[in-house]
């Protein structure tokens, strides 16, 4: 009985977390806050970035990389940044399309927070960006929970693209997912 008891409270307080969650800009105070998930190994190791090992570094990234980024935003819960989100669009005769990218904090992976930010951002980057026909992410065949998160926002798995990245020194299957501006409307 009291198992059951810890289980429900446990998805009471996950419901919780995603009914506060916010997108914003990453702004240069929310340093410590970037810095809890920018510098943990099990956040980042499916990332192109080793850890941050030190606040400078941390606060360098946010000015020079976050802050004149076009589509840049801080995943908060209750307004504090937990992790980020982003769109990079491309240009030419590719900018019809952006790549989704995003991280969050260890302690609030499994409590849907991603998927809902990943649905917040589609729900408005069509808007934004009305020349984006496709929006695309690319995953590590081993993140198998970042795979997850965008098949239950919607987004299509497309196929595995083989020894397609070099990542930490090694390189790597990834799984292409896409969402288009069609199947968002339809």
């Amino acid at each position: 009985m009291e198992a059951t008891s810890v289980v429900q409270l446990d998805q009471t307080k996950a419901k919780d977390e995603c009914l506060n969650l916010s997108l914003r800009p990453l702004q240069v105070s929310d340093v410590d806050d970037f810095m809890v998930w920018a510098s943990d190994e099990k956040v980042t190791r499916f990332c192109t970035w080793e850890p941050y090992t030190n606040k400078e570094d941390g606060l360098n990234y946010i000015k020079n990389t976050v802050v004149p980024h076009p589509w840049f935003r801080a995943i908060c819960v209750d307004d504090r940044p937990v992790g980020a989100i982003s769109v990079s669009a491309n240009s030419g005769n590719d900018k019809c399309r952006g790549e989704l990218g995003y991280v969050l904090a260890s302690k609030y992976w499994g409590k849907g927070i991603v998927t809902r930010a990943v649905k917040m951002v589609v729900d408005t980057i069509f808007v934004e960006w009305p020349h984006l026909e496709r929006l695309e992410a690319l995953v590590d065949v081993e993140n198998v929970g970042s795979q997850r998160v965008l098949e239950k926002a919607g987004f299509q798995r497309e196929g595995v693209l083989r020894k397609y990245f070099i990542l930490k020194g090694r390189s790597r299957d990834m799984v292409m997912f896409s969402l288009l501006s069609t199947d968002y409307q339809s």
